[in-house]
């Protein structure tokens, strides 16, 4: 029988599978197993477009609302911040 996980356990797996999508749809070979125990400002290391990111963050609210069970403005609210802190940045700014 698998066991349950916490509401912790949850999120940390969802941060895993979070940063795991952003690096497959940003079309990079990297893993969370390859930058869990850096301590630098790794997410400045690749880049996305900002269609990618948009695509991403919808992708991510999707999964934390049918894996952690939050309604959409909640899940919406949790993929900024993980977006904020841990997101690529941009290969190309708007304006420039």
């Amino acid at each position: 029988m698998k066991k349950r996980l916490s509401r912790e356990e949850k999120w940390n797996q969802a941060v895993i599978d979070l940063i795991n999508q952003m690096f497959i749809m940003a079309g990079h070979k990297v893993t969370y197993d390859d930058i869990k125990d850096r301590q630098d400002a790794w997410y400045m290391d690749w880049t996305m477009t900002e269609q990618q990111y948009s695509d991403w963050k919808e992708w991510g609210r999707k999964y934390l609302m049918k894996n952690l069970k939050q309604r959409s403005k909640q899940a919406e609210r949790d993929m900024m911040w993980v977006g904020l802190q841990w997101g690529l940045k941009f290969d190309k700014y708007p304006g420039t």
